[in-house]
Parts: C-alpha cells; sequence; structure tokens
C-alpha cells in the first residue's frame, strides 16, 4: 500500500475522533505492510492528556509485538505530531513518521522546533510531510469553524420567534468549504442572525454578490465561486432569512418581499460592497434586480439566470403557476428530490445538501410563504418598486449585462427570460444551456467562466 493509502487509514480515525467530539487527529503504526496499530484523539473523554492519536496507536502497536521497542515500523498521523508525541516516537526507534497537515502552535516536526533533527540523540527516524494535508487540514478546520460557530451562537443568542438550524447538518457537505459569516445587527433583521459567504481580498477590483432563490441557499453557487476568486475578486453569497445557515422565523407571515428587499439593502450598506457583480437566479432575482436603483454607483454588471420581475402587471407564466400550486398542495416536499428530478448530473450527497438547512417542518416556513409572496396583482406588495426597477433597467442602467438560461426551465424558462432580456438596457444574446433546468448555477463553472471574461475590467 502506498503513503496515501496508509494515511486515509489514519483519516478514518480522525473521523471517530470528530464524531466523539475531540479535534480529529488519527493514527496508525505500520509494520511489513499492515496496520499493527490505530489510534485517535480522545483526551477529553479519557480525562488523558497523554491521550494523543499517536500514544493511542504506539501503545496498541507495542501490544501487538510485545515489545516497546518498534523497529522497522512507521507511523501515519494526520497532523504534525507535538513534542511529547515526537518523544515516544523516538523512544520507540520507530523507523519513519509520515504526517499530513502541519501544526504552526504546537508541531515539533519542523513547525515550531525539529526533535526529529537533534543529531545529539540516539535515535534517528525519517520524516515525511504533506501526504493528504488537504483532506487533513480540511478535517481540521471544519471541526475548529464548528466550535468557532457554537461559540457565536452562545454569544448572538436566538429570537424566541424563529428556529436555527443545528451546524451538524452543514458538516462535510460536498464541494461546499467555506467559512460561515454572520450579521445580526442589521435594523431590518431585529436581532435574527443572517448567514453569508465572503471570500476573497476586500479590496478586489470586482465583488460578485450571488443571491440565491427558493428553495435554495448559497450552496446553489459553490460550482461558481471557485472560478470567480481564481481571478483575484471577492464573492459574497448571503442566505436569505429563512434559508441556509441564516435564522427562520416560525411563521409564515414574517415573511414579505419589502422586507427582504430591505434587509438585502442594509446588508449591502453594511459591507460597503463596490463594484459589485451583481449575479441572480429565481428570487434572487425577484428581490435582487431591485437593488441597484437604489445605489447605481455601487454597481458594474449584471450576470442574470432564470429569474423574472416581479410587476404585477404582467400574467405569471403557467409554469409558475402550476410551481406554486404544488408548494401549496404539497409543503412538505422534498427539496432534494426537487433538485435531483431537474439535475440527474447531480450525486446524491451533493442534492442531500438542499435538505440540510430544513430538518423539520418547524424549519421550513420560507418555503411555504415564498410562492405566495411573487407579486401577482398591481397592488401587490413588491410590484410598485418592481415597476420602478423595470424603468430603471430600460431606461437607466449603464452597467454590462450577461443573460444564462436554462432551456429545460418549465417556471422561469426561455420566453420568462427573453422577455426579461427586453427590458435589461444593452443586453446581448443570451448563454443558453440546453441541458440546464431551473436551477441554472448548478451548471454554472461554464457560465463563470464565460462571465470573468466578459465582464473582466
Amino acid at each position: 500500500m502506498s503513503d496515501a493509502a496508509f494515511m486515509r487509514e489514519a483519516l478514518g480515525q480522525a473521523r471517530l475522533a470528530l464524531e466523539a467530539g475531540e479535534v480529529p487527529v488519527g493514527a496508525v503504526v505500520v509494520r511489513d505492510g499492515v496496520v499493527i496499530g490505530r489510534g485517535h484523539n480522545h483526551p477529553v473523554s479519557g480525562h488523558d492528556p497523554t491521550a494523543h492519536a499517536e500514544i493511542a496507536a504506539l501503545r496498541q502497536a507495542a501490544l501487538a509485538l510485545g515489545n516497546y521497542r518498534l523497529d522497522g515500523c512507521e507511523l501515519y498521523v494526520t497532523l504534525e505530531p507535538c513534542a511529547m508525541c515526537t518523544g515516544a516516537m523516538l523512544h520507540a526507534r520507530l523507523q519513519r513518521v509520515v504526517f499530513g497537515a502541519t501544526d504552526p502552535k504546537t508541531g515539533a516536526a519542523g513547525s515550531v522546533v525539529n526533535l526529529f533533527e537533534q543529531r545529539r540523540l540516539n535515535h534517528h527516524t525519517q520524516v515525511q510531510s504533506g501526504v493528504l494535508a488537504g483532506e487533513c487540514g480540511a478535517l481540521l478546520s471544519r471541526f475548529f469553524a464548528g466550535r468557532r460557530a457554537r461559540a457565536r451562537d452562545a454569544s448572538q443568542p436566538l429570537r424566541d420567534d424563529a428556529v436555527r438550524t443545528p451546524h451538524a447538518r452543514f458538516d462535510g457537505l460536498p464541494d461546499y468549504p467555506w467559512a460561515p459569516h454572520y450579521v445580526a445587527d442589521l435594523p431590518a433583521l431585529a436581532g435574527l442572525r443572517m448567514h453569508y459567504l465572503d471570500e476573497g481580498p476586500r479590496d478586489a477590483p470586482l465583488t460578485w454578490l450571488c443571491l440565491h432563490g427558493n428553495p435554495s441557499w448559497s450552496y446553489l453557487y459553490r460550482k461558481m465561486l471557485p472560478v470567480f476568486l481564481g481571478e483575484g475578486h471577492r464573492v459574497v453569497a448571503p442566505d436569505l432569512v429563512g434559508f441556509g445557515r441564516s435564522d427562520k422565523p416560525k411563521k409564515e407571515g414574517a415573511h414579505s418581499f419589502s422586507w427582504h428587499r430591505e434587509v438585502l439593502l442594509q446588508f449591502v450598506e453594511r459591507l460597503d460592497l463596490q463594484n459589485i457583480l451583481l449575479v441572480v437566479q429565481d428570487w434572487g432575482g425577484l428581490l435582487g434586480l431591485t437593488l441597484p436603483m437604489a445605489a447605481p454607483h455601487r454597481y458594474r454588471g449584471l450576470l442574470v439566470m432564470n429569474t423574472m420581475l416581479g410587476t404585477g402587471d404582467v400574467p405569471l407564466s403557467a409554469g409558475f403557476l402550476a410551481w406554486r400550486e404544488m408548494c401549496a398542495r404539497n409543503p412538505e416536499f422534498s427539496v432534494s428530490r426537487l433538485f435531483a428530478r431537474g439535475n440527474p448530473h447531480l450525486a446524491p450527497d451533493e442534492c442531500a445538501a438542499y435538505d440540510a438547512p430544513f430538518p423539520d417542518r418547524g424549519h421550513r416556513a420560507a418555503l411555504r410563504a415564498f410562492p405566495a409572496m411573487v407579486p401577482e396583482t398591481a397592488d401587490a406588495d413588491g410590484a410598485a418598486i418592481s415597476r420602478e426597477a423595470r424603468e430603471f433597467w430600460r431606461t437607466q442602467w449603464s452597467g454590462r449585462s450577461l443573460m444564462a438560461i436554462g432551456a429545460q426551465d418549465p417556471v422561469l424558462g426561455t420566453p420568462v427570460m427573453e422577455n426579461l432580456r427586453a427590458v435589461i438596457r444593452g443586453c446581448p444574446e443570451p448563454m443558453v444551456l440546453a441541458d440546464a433546468g431551473h436551477f441554472v448555477p448548478e451548471h454554472g463553472e461554464a457560465i463563470a467562466r464565460r462571465a470573468v471574461g466578459y465582464f473582466r475590467p
């Protein structure tokens, strides 16, 4: 077996530590290609300061050989060993030590000190670093991010009329490695906590503001973020209140078009976002397309995907009316099944990620509220401001625009998008994705690559 294969064995031990609430470090001892000792961190549960993964694996290996000397053995550990564990390894006379991630705070194999290079010691062990370092480090990052999140929870109490999805629901989601950020002091939030991603340099030349719709959340943009970040740009992707990691009011009546719009306006001001490239889909567009006219100087461009303006003076599409009827008839519909039906290219764990924010009915008030919130009449909440936005896009918009259409969308497909394109001043021929449905960003890498070239300063 290779070094990587044995390190994966150690990662399996690290996951056992993670499940037990311990710092996720795992280790295995190998002799002649066979694992003879396994161990994972358990100092907290064991009330034992020496119960590090390496010590546990060394003890098991010594019992297997009937000898505290482990000549000819190799130890694989997911994190650079500390001074205590390094001393034990040298005392056991290991032939070789292989570790994954470095430890800049306590690492004794080169990060803080290097005990393995002490030539005055009577045994010298070979050291190999960096094997599966990314996977090892990611496991540790998730653990400490969760711990920080729990500390934030303690400092940001939950309102009595809202619920907060447990952090564990978001652990290990595929292709979603970014650290959470929260804001709770916007006047419109009134103490509710709103989650957002904020990646890339704060002084980047462009900021991509990615707004999701119903029933998705910021996970929708995971295929586009790496492309934007690869250009050295900043990406901000909030979860609307009621979705994703944001707090979720218990009652449908807490949600309204005007309130969500005001939250987003205050959010943009609070972060003082500049040189914005607005990225919208579904409700991200219903709300987001009304934002630039409030502060045109902040916006440089628009990337618009399968959405609409809710002006109340244009009949809603037959596809949308069917969607709204389905939601009313079956309010507990499976979000993951919805994504699986419309996106057959997604893996099951990607679809399941869309269920993560909604563990039970009490977390789903926004999913029940949003279909009925789309303005259908001229006097509906949000209709007047949407008509103002339509006039802004027709006559005052001076930025560049790019449209991508998921042609298989039965709700907001090509006819709806062509009508919207006619409203947006200077919007060129759209990028049509023949195989994409409503949730266009699930095909987002190609769109993002086209967009970074199109909008490049």
